[in-house]
Formats: C-alpha cells, sequence, structure tokens
C-alpha cells in the first residue's frame, strides 16, 4: 500500500522537498539566489531565482532546470553558474 501513496501522491510528503536558499550572490546587477530542491529520486535538482530592481520595483524569474545533483552543494553550486549564463544571454529581457 505505501508504493500505491508514493505513486499517486496519496498519504502527506511531498516530492518536491525544500532545501535552504543559498546567500544572495550578486552579478552584473541581478541578485541570484540558488534553491535546489530534492526530487523523487533523492537528488537536488537545479533552481533558482534572479531578481533585480527597475524602476524601483523588483522583479523576479524563478528557473528549474533538468540538470540533478547528488549534494546540495554540488546543487547550490550549479544553479549559481546556470543563474549567471541566463544572465549572460537574457539580461534585462528576462523580465520582458
Amino acid at each position: 500500500m505505501s508504493f500505491l501513496k508514493k505513486l499517486f501522491g496519496a498519504g502527506g510528503g511531498s516530492a518536491r522537498e525544500a532545501a535552504p536558499a543559498s546567500e544572495p550572490v550578486e552579478y552584473r546587477g541581478f541578485v541570484i539566489r540558488a534553491a535546489p530542491y530534492r526530487n523523487h529520486a533523492g537528488q537536488y535538482q537545479t533552481a533558482g531565482t534572479i531578481e533585480k530592481t527597475i524602476d524601483g520595483v523588483v522583479k523576479e524569474h524563478r528557473f528549474v532546470r533538468a540538470d540533478s545533483h547528488a549534494s546540495h552543494e554540488d546543487a547550490v553550486a550549479f544553479s549559481i553558474t546556470k543563474a549567471r549564463q541566463i544572465v549572460d544571454l537574457q539580461g534585462d529581457r528576462l523580465f520582458g
């Protein structure tokens, strides 16, 4: 029965176990926060937020990528790298 509960999502708990967000990292006028979470396979999923204050308003973009990692520390490092890449490719268009 426990297998079926996990399979169909019954019985409490979540496949996405939240982990603490990282300290903010400033990059080219943006603030990056890595926020990897534990997925259903027990790995940490690449995820985070990218923020920027534009005309006095804080804009936020959330991202999740398919990459997963065995440790929280590896996932944080990769999430920050991925966020920097997103900023380099999209810049302010990220919020438009």
